[in-house]
């Protein structure tokens, strides 16, 4: 897991310095995870990366602040990216979400009982992953 600074975790939201978003990472692939913090890296964000989604829910429950985008892989050994989602949104409702899948299509977003922001199969152009969470940030910054 990556270790990043929180900085000013009292201040409110949109006051003084602009933070960076935080966007959690979850794959059970290593070398996937590194995959898609390189992709999203030119967009200026900060991490947390994990492999196993029990340890991104345990990080998930203490997160102050609590993570801006959700990436996550679809087929996980311990749970899959939409029972994660789901886990992830009991605690945060408007959490935006990514689900990546080499495994399944877009179809498992439509018929998924939790919604998903944006589904991008693999692999994957790295470009399309950093305009989907750029897409799903700035419905954020409208909302």
């Amino acid at each position: 897991m990556l270790n990043c600074g929180m900085g000013k975790a009292a201040s409110p939201k949109g006051a003084g310095v602009k933070k960076k978003p935080l966007i959690y990472i979850v794959d059970d692939e290593p070398l996937l995870v590194d995959l898609a913090e390189a992709s999203l890296a030119p967009g200026g964000y900060t991490f947390k990366k994990f492999t196993d989604p029990e340890e991104a829910l345990k990080s998930f429950a203490k997160a102050r602040p609590r993570p801006d985008v959700l990436v996550t892989d679809y087929a996980m050994g311990k749970m899959n990216g939409l029972e994660l989602v789901e886990k992830f949104r009991q605690r945060e409702p408007r959490l935006k979400c990514v689900l990546v899948s080499g495994t399944v299509g877009a179809e498992v977003v439509l018929n998924a009982p939790v919604k998903i922001n944006r589904f991008v199969g693999k692999p994957y152009q790295p470009e399309n992953l950093l305009e989907l969470v750029r897409r799903v940030l700035a419905e954020n910054q409208a909302a």
